[in-house]
C-alpha cells in the first residue's frame, strides 16, 4: 500500500508541470516594427517596415516604433524632413 502512494505521488509530482497552461507564443517571428526612415539626397522621410541596410542612401530617424500610428505620429513631430 505505501509503495502504491509512493508511486502515485511520483507520478502526479512529475506530470504536473505538463499539465500547466501556457501562455502564448510566436515561435520565430519578432513583433512588427516600423521606421522613420530619411531619404540622406533628399532629406525627405518615410514610415518602411524593414530597418534600412547599412550603406543605403536611407538613414534611420529615432527608434522602432512599435505602431504604424506612433511612427505617423513622430513623421509629424520630425523638424528634419522634408516637407
Amino acid at each position: 500500500m505505501k509503495r502504491l502512494l509512493v508511486a502515485m505521488v511520483a507520478i502526479v509530482a512529475f506530470s504536473a508541470p505538463s499539465l500547466a497552461a501556457e501562455t502564448a507564443k510566436t515561435v520565430g517571428q519578432a513583433p512588427p516594427s516600423f521606421y522613420l526612415a530619411q531619404d540622406t539626397s533628399t532629406l525627405k522621410c518615410q514610415i518602411v517596415e524593414a530597418q534600412p541596410a547599412a550603406g543605403s542612401s536611407m538613414k534611420v530617424i529615432g527608434a522602432a516604433h512599435a505602431t504604424k500610428a506612433s511612427a505617423e505620429t513622430a513623421l509629424k513631430a520630425d523638424k528634419t524632413c522634408a516637407k
